[in-house]
Order: structure tokens, then sequence, then C-alpha cells
């Protein structure tokens, strides 16, 4: 299945959403993937845009040899470095909730495919149920369920619910404590969470710990103080906050902070694999994408998936030789020309 034909069945069946050919958060005005949005701003394209001003260095003047795209994190080898990204409901994009659908079909093409996928708990509690079941039906161990900022013990509760499964990792997501949509559920109201907290959460498991929203080096740091084995730097799409950085902005400083001590993931308006290759070349490990995985579920199911993740592939294995690398290993800032 070409990408172009995925692109036109999503047009057919999506709803509120262009399918665009390349998702840029200008058609649907920064409102989608989720619900809960406040800022007025277009942080999607902020975040877009950021990394088109990013340029690539051409370098052929290396040894010729096969590009090696391979990933390991936290103990486990992956065909490329790139998560599929957290959406804890579909309502937006359909007359129904089928985010349970949708995270079914995603860890299938990504355990396909060989990438690590990610679901969000949600409000539902259907939807971290359907999460934990397609797992176990897929038997995949490369998958990292991410949760909110509810009460402490509520997320200890879905630790302890998720530490038997075969999932490869757990995450809080602490921005979401800004989405407005959560603000009117009593019980589970998200709230911003100190070091402390994080590192009770932290010590709830066993497995690989990761904290979701990560915008300064004083906030990575102190993930790394409370005992994140990963942060991932990511704004939620822009839409928690008006006028905040790109991630492409503050993820060198990041970098410089705690490079080497946490695994350092970067999410935000990456959708190609020139993308891939410039946030690699500042430092990041690995990147997380999210709104086209919607897209392209809609546009081909799980074939339509496993194009788009073929995709990327293709674009990050010819950016990689283009600039003269040739693993992972390889990628520095001097493959790319900042702004």
């Amino acid at each position: 299945m070409q990408y172009d034909e995925v692109l036109k069945n999503a047009r057919k069946t999506i709803l509120n959403c262009k399918a665009c050919p390349e998702c840029n958060g200008l058609a649907c005005g920064n409102t989608l993937p989720g619900p809960g949005s406040k800022a007025p701003g277009n942080g999607a394209n902020d975040n877009w845009r950021a990394w088109k001003a990013i340029k690539l260095n051409v370098d052929t003047f290396v040894p010729d040899a096969d590009v090696d795209t391979s990933f390991s994190l936290f103990g486990k080898t992956f065909r490329l470095p790139v998560l599929s990204g957290p959406i804890g409901s579909m309502m937006q994009y359909s007359k129904e909730d089928v985010t349970v659908d949708f995270n079914d079909a995603v860890i299938q093409a990504c355990a396909e495919e060989g990438i690590i996928a990610s679901f969000g708990d949600g409000i539902r509690g259907e939807t971290m149920e359907g999460g934990f079941a397609s797992i176990a039906r897929h038997q995949y161990a490369g998958v990292i369920p991410i949760l909110n900022p509810i009460p402490n013990d509520e997320i200890r509760k879905r630790i302890e619910y998720l530490e038997p499964s075969s999932a490869f990792a757990v995450s809080v997501v602490v921005d979401s404590a800004g989405l407005g949509h959560w603000k009117f559920n009593d019980r589970l109201r998200p709230g911003s969470k100190t070091v402390s907290d994080l590192k009770f959460l932290r010590s709830c498991t066993k497995k690989p710990f990761l904290v979701k929203g990560i915008m300064t080096a004083k906030a990575a740091e102190q993930a790394v103080e409370a005992g994140a084995d990963g942060i991932i730097v990511s704004n939620h799409g822009g839409r928690v906050l008006a006028d905040t950085p790109a991630t492409a902005e503050v993820l060198p400083e990041i970098v410089h902070a705690v490079k080497g001590q946490t695994a350092i993931i970067v999410d935000g308006g990456i959708r190609n694999g020139t993308d891939l290759v410039k946030a690699l070349a500042l430092g990041a490990d690995a990147v997380l994408i999210c709104r086209p995985f919607a897209v392209a579920w809609f546009g081909g199911g799980v074939d339509g998936v496993k194009a788009y993740i073929e995709k990327i592939r293709e674009e990050f294995s010819d950016a990689m030789y283009m600039v003269g690398a040739r693993r992972l290993s390889d990628l520095c800032p001097e493959m790319i020309r900042l702004p």
C-alpha cells in the first residue's frame, strides 16, 4: 500500500481532518489529535516549522556502506528510532470512539515493523484495558503505556495493573495537567507533579520509567533526579499553553543538560525521515510521532500504518546516507545547519 493511497482513503473516512500531505496543524487549526486544547495559537505548526528551518548538510565523501537504522533502548533493539504517539481519545476523528481499535492496529503494525508503540490511558477505562489486551493479543513486548498525571494513588493502581504485562516500559505525561477537558473529572482531575511525586511513581514499577512533557533543562534535570530512565521532550502539540517554544528549539539545551544520564526522546512536529535525522543529530536518541498515525489508520488500517512507517524508514535511510551517516552513532551536529 502506497502512502498517497493512504491519504486519499483517509480523506473519505476521517472527521475534522484534511489528511494533509504533511500534517502541520494549519488546515485543522491545531485542534487535533485530542480534545482539551486551550491555546489560541498553533503550537503544532510552530513545532513543524522549527524542524523545517533546520537544514541537512550533504556529505558523500565517506566510505560507501549500507545504512543501519537499528536502535536500542533499555536493552531491546528495534528497527527504527521511532515511537508511535499516544492518543487518549479518537472521538474527534470519528462519530464513534474507535480508540481501542486504533491502538490495536497500531500495536500490530509496530510489532510487524519493529518499532516501539505507545498508547494513552485516556479518561475511559476501556482505553487502557483495550491496550493491554492488544499487547497480549499480538504478544509484543515493545509497547509503552503513557499515563496522565491524575492523583498519585490512581496512577499507582494503573501501574500495578500494567506491571504483570509484557509492556516494555511505563511513562507519566506531566504536561497534560493543562488540558481543559480533564478538569471536569473530579475523581481523576490531574495536577502538577513534584520530584517527590515522580520518585514515588518511579518506585511503583520495576519497568523502565519515562517522563513525558519536558520542555526545559531544569525539568530534564529534575526528571533525572526523580529516577527517570527516559524523558520525552514535548509540549503536547502546543495544545496546553500558547506561545511555548518549539521542541526543536529547546532540545539542544536539554541534551546539553542530561545527555548520557537518561534516554532522550523528542516529540512535536516530526513528520518524516529527514526530521528524524535532524532530531538525532541534535542529540535525541529517538522521536515520538502522533497525529500521522491516526491519519494512516483511517486511510488503511494496519496496512496504512505500516505504509507510513515504511515511508519514514526509507526517507530516514536515504537522508542518513546523504549526510554521511551509516549508523545512528554517526549522526552529529556537523551534519545539520541551524537557522
